[in-house]
């Protein structure tokens, strides 16, 4: 059921802002889980949703189309359409060092675009994952919101069915990327600049880590045994989108660390296939709990809107 695609290099390379002081040249990177991993969260994540989410989103042919569009934002990293994979290319990732030099994450995209330019960089070599995977959520929310009010009326749903089914798989590639630590530092293939642990400087470790190693070795049974219990995300979903990725970047050196000791090499180790595992289970339980609480939320009246004068 998971087919692994060939992978495309991450658009630019990763730079410090001004007020970074390490100059870095960065090598580009694989895609993010490539499609077995991807699939496997989105998949994991639909099945899972508590039941009081509408049935439509758990039934065999929704979790098969999810499945299916877990990978759909790298199939728009083509050369064959070059502004399309320009564009979007960046909110796959987004290197913290040099993001949290420039001060707190600005909520609005282009808040943080307006700090990166002040500083004389260029967003896309930063990343833009929080904004992509916050602005998505949003989309799916609104498209949940319209549900309720067509199911309300006893109107036809299944054209907003279907958005829903695009926006939650649509969010999914972006919480997946949001659990693999090398889509969240400068050191994303590779070890740059001091390196007193011997890290591998090998432009090879970001695919080895995410493709290879994961379609050789790891099975959907092994990531659902790490999944967390359902829940709600509490708060701002950005602020708490933002706190996963934190989250996630803590694991760079144990990911490197595990490199070093041949762990994504072959059959690996089992240190490396838990980790590994438990990777890819953060990201399909961040998805479910994300599509959960988009539907919970919508629930909520929409505030008056005022025109600005």
């Amino acid at each position: 059921m998971f087919q692994t695609i060939g992978f495309l290099r991450r658009f630019g390379a990763a730079a410090p802002v001004a007020a970074f002081l390490c100059v870095i040249a960065m090598p580009p990177s694989a895609r993010a889980w490539d499609a077995k991993g991807h699939r496997m969260i989105n998949n994991l994540a639909v099945t899972h949703l508590p039941t009081d989410v509408p049935a439509f989103l758990r039934t065999p042919a929704a979790v098969d189309e999810v499945e299916y569009l877990g990978p759909e934002p790298d199939r728009w990293r083509s050369p064959a359409e070059p502004e399309l994979n320009a564009v979007q290319a960046p909110e796959h990732f987004i290197d913290l060092e040099p993001a949290d030099a420039l001060g707190p994450l600005p909520h609005k995209r282009l808040d943080f675009e307006a700090e990166v330019f002040a500083a004389h960089e260029r967003p896309e070599r930063i990343g833009l994952q929080p904004w992509q995977a916050d602005e998505v959520w949003e989309r799916l929310k609104s498209a949940m919101r319209d549900y309720r009010g067509l199911a309300a009326a006893h109107k036809d749903t299944m054209p907003v069915e279907q958005a829903i089914l695009f926006y939650a798989a649509w969010l999914g590639h972006y919480a997946g990327d949001g659990s693999q630590p090398l889509h969240t530092t400068i050191q994303y293939n590779g070890w740059t600049g001091p390196n007193p642990h011997g890290y591998t400087t090998s432009h090879e470790i970001h695919h080895l880590f995410e493709g290879t190693f994961v379609e050789a070795n790891i099975d959907p049974e092994e990531v659902e045994a790490k999944m967390t219990p359902a829940h709600l995300i509490q708060g701002d979903m950005f602020d708490a989108y933002v706190a996963y990725l934190r989250h996630t970047h803590g694991y760079v050196d144990e990911l490197y660390q595990l490199e070093k000791g041949g762990g994504f090499t072959g059959a690996g180790t089992p240190a490396s296939r838990e980790f590994v595992a438990e990777r890819l289970a953060a990201g399909a339980s961040m998805l479910r709990d994300m599509i959960y609480t988009a539907w919970v939320d919508s629930a909520q009246p929409v505030p008056e809107w005022h025109p600005k004068k």
